[in-house]
């Protein structure tokens, strides 16, 4: 391999990585797509809504504890090794589903699933954040979210042509195919390097030295970027050391506990935005808006989807402009309004329906056009102010916040706390749309609002720091409920830099 290689591009790095990420997306899909067609639903023996939920609800189980065992592993095996044993359990687990012959089989099949998601959407962040340059690590980390979407995508649309297959193909061909990207992420992962920063804590200086170098410089260890970056991460690991022992004790310990806290609230809050929830159940959204007949409800899902995918490019291009806050503080203010939308046009336009059989009662509009387009339109938008904002800065933020000797274990932390809410939202929701009906959006409605105050007051912004400089921002004196003050914190070099012009000014009067 030349230093010129793909495999010393940030950007290839970055976006190949992501295929981890894919991998929850094609997940996603894969439930999504199927849970209102005929076949599953007589293969598997109509499951009630509670079962339905347990089935969509395993893959998270299992993603919780991936996430939990990703930090040891991260710290042990390293980075890259984390994400190749991610895909190779994504495979076993893929192969599982598509020959599941009943509700159990299949439930095992995406728990196995659910730790490769796990394991991978906890280290990919880490690696992506570790490799990147400060001026466009938001946007390589960002990729994260756009390569779910894709997955999420790519799989829709598997799933829709094999739709129309008169046999049980229709849901096992779908499954089965999902072994393709854990093949091709576990076959370039093995080429990648190791995390520079994960290399230096090993105290593989000179290897560290030589990523380092091929990442920015092509290869130059004498560049004076590559010798600055590389000077600032020795220095931290140095200090690192003279702290305590890195345990899991030390994460809720000051001050890390505030950042632990951040990163966990973050993604908690990511999942109870009700954007997964929309994805999973999206035939029953659709299907309360008054789309009836399969066809029409995979056609506007499809339209969602493709949205999905469009509207997370502006954050992937502008997030290092923008910042973490403004946009998280915008998106979740506008998730709000179309949730609250949603559930008033529902409410006031919907009426009880009766199933087939009798057996239970959902809520949905009926014979009001205006009222179902507006719903639609609401979801769509819904969909768009989350892939710009809280899609995204949700895996970039606690990714880049911690510092090296606790990151990969506080990372694992938040990422299970997402795992976790994904799991009880996923059990709940369709017991919930089945008895409280269109109130559900309000719930989530609600939630926006509580999230949007908690970044106000306690998220300070990270754009154009290094790794090495979040200990200024969060060990400062800035108070924890003025979060918007942190921007005013010089960055280490800027400090460098006051420090010289005072010592000129003072040679100057000598």
């Amino acid at each position: 391999m030349t230093k010129n290689s793909l495999v010393n591009n940030v950007y290839f790095l970055g976006g190949f990585a992501t295929m981890g990420g894919m991998l929850f997306g094609f997940d996603i899909s894969s439930m999504s797509g199927v849970v209102g067609t005929q076949r599953y639903q007589d293969y598997f023996n109509h499951p009630s809504s509670s079962l339905q939920g347990g089935i969509v609800a395993s893959m998270a189980a299992g993603s919780f504890f991936g996430a939990l065992l990703a930090g040891p592993l991260g710290d042990k095996i390293s980075r890259r090794r984390t994400i190749m044993l991610a895909a190779c359990i994504w495979i076993i687990g893929s192969i599982i589903q598509c020959a599941s012959v009943n509700t159990s089989m299949l439930i095992v099949g995406r728990i196995i699933n659910g730790v490769a998601v796990g394991l991978a959407s906890m280290i990919v962040p880490v690696y992506q954040s570790e490799i990147a340059p400060k001026n466009i690590r938001g946007r390589i980390v960002s990729l994260q979210q756009w390569a779910i979407t894709w997955g999420i995508l790519i799989q829709y649309f598997i799933q829709y042509g094999c739709s129309y297959i008169q046999s049980n193909a229709a849901f096992r061909i779908p499954w089965g195919i999902q072994v393709i990207p854990g093949l091709i992420l576990l076959a370039g992962t093995s080429i990648f390097p190791y995390s520079p920063r994960w290399l230096a804590d090993q105290g593989r200086s000179e290897e560290a030295l030589e990523v380092l170098a091929n990442l920015r410089a092509n290869g130059d260890k004498n560049h004076p970027d590559v010798q600055a970056e590389f000077k600032e991460i020795q220095d931290a690991i140095t200090f690192d050391r003279t702290l305590a022992a890195r345990s899991y004790a030390e994460l809720f310990q000051t001050p890390n506990s505030r950042r632990v806290f951040l990163g966990i609230t973050l993604q908690s809050w990511s999942q109870l935005t009700g954007m997964n929830v929309a994805m999973y159940y999206i035939v029953y959204i659709f299907q309360g808006a008054g789309l009836i007949g399969q066809d029409a409800n995979l056609q506007a899902s499809s339209i969602q989807y493709v949205l999905n995918v469009l509207m997370t490019i502006p954050a992937i291009l502008f997030i290092d402009r923008w910042g973490r806050r403004p946009v998280l503080l915008i998106g979740s203010i506008f998730m709000a309004l179309w949730l609250f939308l949603i559930g008033g046009l529902m409410g006031k336009y919907g009426s009880e329906l009766k199933t087939e059989g009798n057996s239970t009662t959902t809520w949905a509009i009926q014979g009001n056009d205006s009222a179902s387009h507006a719903v639609i339109a609401c979801s769509y938008l819904f969909v768009c102010s989350f892939a710009m904002s809280w899609g995204p800065v949700s895996w970039t933020y606690p990714a880049e916040i911690y510092p090296l000797r606790i990151r990969s274990k506080a990372v694992s932390l938040s990422t299970a706390s997402n795992w976790a809410f994904n799991f009880a939202l996923a059990y709940a929701v369709p017991p919930l749309l089945e008895s409280i009906q269109y109130r559900t959006y309000f719930i989530f409605g609600g939630f926006c609002v509580a999230m949007t105050i908690h970044v106000f007051f306690m998220f300070p912004e990270t754009k154009g720091r290094t790794l090495e400089e979040m200990d200024q921002i969060f060990n400062s004196d800035v108070p924890m409920f003025k979060a918007w003050e942190a921007s005013k914190i010089p960055t280490a070099s800027r400090i460098d830099y006051d420090i010289e012009q005072k010592m000129e000014a003072t040679e100057e009067k000598k």
